[in-house]
């Protein structure tokens, strides 16, 4: 949580350097943004529905597709699977 707070911060300070020297700022626009937020949740839905409707809970649903992992890695304050616990050998 950190991590978002951090980048937050970053990101106010500088829209606030971008207004006072009136420069547009080159992020995307908000309807982008939240297109790609439906895009998050969409990748994630036929899964998570699957499981749901095979009668498993909401959270077991989430943990059992791994629905919180993203393919860009563990979102910050998430510790990674041991590689033990991925049916994975260690080496």
């Amino acid at each position: 949580m950190k991590a978002y707070l951090l980048s937050l911060a970053a990101g106010l300070v500088v829209g606030v350097i971008y207004s006072l020297m009136n420069v547009r700022s080159p992020a995307p626009p908000l309807i982008a943004l939240i297109g790609l937020f439906g895009m998050l949740v969409g990748e994630q839905a036929i899964p998570i529905g699957k499981r749901l409707i095979a009668g498993s809970a909401f959270t077991t649903a989430l943990k059992d597709t791994r629905a919180v992992d993203s393919d860009l890695g563990q979102a910050p304050g998430r510790q990674a699977l041991q590689p033990a616990a991925r049916g994975e050998k260690s080496s």
